[in-house]
């Protein structure tokens, strides 16, 4: 049962990953988020075929897997997401130099924090510059919640603060906090982290939506109102 949750929690990031990261490209042409989702659904997918194919440490996938974790924790669910947001928060479309400058950063991150992980001992400098990183985000997160909350869209609003609050949760028992009742290969914490992301992947898209449609209908209402009045 433990293994097939698993399997449920994999496959729904795989699929938020990917699925909402096109749609951010498609639809908002966000290149910041949709590329973070798509990281996140090709580490997902990444960490799928490792579990399934060998689960060594020698292979491939395994190196693979922690710069990709590497990649979002650092800066791509982070400052990625952060700036991303910023579109519908506050009008900002970071420039192309911006987009690209971020980018590199994360993919630094990924490869240079990627390469630090180790299995038996905590880094313990690396685990707290990621729970800063996460903390700090939640802030914004929580703000970006009221925000909806203010224009009336009260359900992306709640499941907003629950996924992201879920998310904190979980970055803080990364690596500090393992549960005592899991198995070795901490099987119950990858499938409530991987549950997690997903869920985020989904209503982060979600609020984003509504936050857009609401910037979209303010717009236009103030056109109709410059119009009538001139």
């Amino acid at each position: 049962m433990k293994d097939l949750l698993f399997l449920a929690a994999d496959l729904l990031l795989i699929f938020a990953g990917f699925y909402y990261g096109l749609r951010f490209l498609r639809i908002y042409r966000n290149h910041l988020l949709a590329l973070e989702w798509l990281v996140v659904g090709t580490s997902a997918t990444n960490f799928l075929l490792w579990s399934l194919l060998s689960g060594s440490e020698n292979s491939p996938f395994y190196d693979i897997a922690y710069a990709l974790d590497a990649f979002s924790r650092s800066f791509g669910i982070t400052l990625i997401l952060v700036l991303g947001l910023l579109t519908v928060t506050h009008r900002y479309r970071p420039p192309v130099a911006v987009e690209v400058g971020v980018t590199l950063l994360a993919v630094t991150g990924g490869i240079v924090l990627g390469g630090l992980h180790s299995d038996t001992d905590v880094n313990l400098g690396l685990a707290v510059f990621y729970v800063v990183m996460n903390l700090l985000t939640t802030c914004f997160l929580a703000y970006f919640a009221w925000r909806l909350w203010r224009i009336g869209a009260a359900k992306q609003a709640v499941w907003t603060a629950l996924v992201t609050a879920a998310a904190c949760f979980i970055a803080i028992t990364y690596d500090f906090f393992p549960f005592s009742f899991d198995d070795e290969n901490r099987t119950i914490f990858y499938t409530a982290a991987l549950a997690t992301w997903g869920a985020q992947g989904i209503a982060y898209f979600h609020a984003y939506r509504a936050m857009h449609e609401h910037n979209v209908a303010t717009d236009a209402a103030s056109t109709e109102t410059v119009g009538t009045t001139s």
